[in-house]
């Protein structure tokens, strides 16, 4: 369950005995405390307790004990994700959309600057274009706005559903992909820093790409691990930063860290992908990368901590994605989805809200 028995006891005084079979719930005591918990009441009547396991690949690489079972937290977001996108997948059929080809369309054996350059063309990322953008936050916005326009759909979020009292915990997962011709979704968990996030969107996609879906951990410090997370670490560092464009504009004259302050404002990457590409190169030893890399997470996840939330329906389009919630929005006022259904998978619940995010997103004028 992922909680604390001092947290458990605050709301069941009568855990420990329980526990221990001095006393038992009564089956109102156990409803509520299935319901608290997001246990299903029958695992209760089990003579032993089931084995949790995750409904995609795992490609985790971290050796916390914390993993060893997925969180009742990341099985339902995955769920709901899969409910997301097996709607999206009849929703595109029904409308002739077309399968998109890049899925599945490369394998570990590709380069991984060839592959890079493939979702670069893909999603018409120009590197002149994303110079010209304010910051490297706004080039986060650009790359999910472009991936979502080539068909993938992307959510981020850091709860589960609309459940702000569910948090998605960062040192489980950063992210996942679920690989469908016709629907492929990308999830982030928002919890991590913005820095991160643009990292396992471009790790995710190379997920699509290779057709792969899992969870994954990706990490810009990760040096070992499974094949198919290393080859999708390579992948996603070459796409925001590729190496030849590093190579002749990094001035090895310069102190290297006003260095990486002139290169993050030149490229609108993180300093995390701007380490690691230095890393890569040569340009730093891996004593100096490490202690690098710490000071400049510390920093960048502090200044995420100051941030706001912003209005309702961003987090919403964020949240569901912005080409999945117009399609729901769409579909229900067509009269081809029930508002039941929609208001589920958007996870809205006044009529009024419905139809003010229809407005919102362009659906509804």
């Amino acid at each position: 369950m992922g909680l604390e028995s001092e947290s458990i006891i605050q709301r069941f005084p009568k855990w420990p005995l329980w526990l221990s079979g001095e006393s038992s719930p009564s089956l109102r005591q156990l409803e509520d405390f299935a319901r608290w918990t997001h246990t299903p009441i029958g695992y209760f009547f089990l003579p032993d307790v089931p084995k949790l396991v995750l409904p995609v690949s795992d490609f985790r690489t971290t050796s916390s004990d914390s993993l060893n079972e997925p969180s009742p937290e990341l099985l339902d977001t995955i769920y709901l994700c899969q409910q997301r996108q097996s709607w999206f997948h009849d929703y595109a059929r029904m409308h002739g959309l077309p399968r998109l080809e890049f899925c599945g369309s490369v394998t570990t054996k590709n380069s991984p600057a060839e592959v890079a350059e493939s979702i670069r063309n893909k999603l018409d990322l120009s590197l002149e274009d994303r110079k010209q953008l304010p910051t490297w936050k706004e080039a986060l916005r650009q790359l999910i706005d472009k991936a979502e326009g080539i068909g993938v759909l992307v959510m981020a979020s850091s709860i589960v559903g609309s459940n702000s009292h569910r948090k998605l915990k960062v040192d489980e997962f950063r992210g996942f992909a679920l690989v469908d011709d016709l629907a492929p979704l990308v999830f982030i968990n928002a919890s991590d820093s913005k820095a991160a996030q643009g990292f396992t969107l471009a790790h995710e996609l190379a997920h699509i790409w290779l057709g792969e879906s899992g969870v994954s951990m990706p990490q810009l410090g990760q040096k070992s691990g499974p094949h198919i997370e290393i080859w999708c670490n390579q992948v996603a560092a070459e796409l925001l930063l590729p190496m030849q464009e590093l190579m002749q504009n990094f001035d090895p004259q310069r102190p290297i860290t006003e260095e990486i302050r002139r290169l993050v404002k030149l490229f609108k990457v993180s300093s995390l992908v701007v380490l690691r590409r230095l890393l890569d190169e040569g340009f730093l030893n891996q004593d100096l990368f490490s202690s690098l890399f710490r000071k400049e997470l510390e920093r960048i996840q502090e200044m995420d901590r100051g941030g706001s939330g912003g209005s309702f329906y961003r987090t919403l389009g964020a949240r569901t994605g912005k080409r999945f919630a117009r399609a729901v929005l769409s579909s229900t006022l067509e009269g081809q989805t029930l508002f039941q259904e929609a208001f589920r998978m958007l996870g809205v619940r006044k009529t009024s809200t419905f139809y003010e995010a229809a407005r919102e997103f362009g659906v509804l004028l």
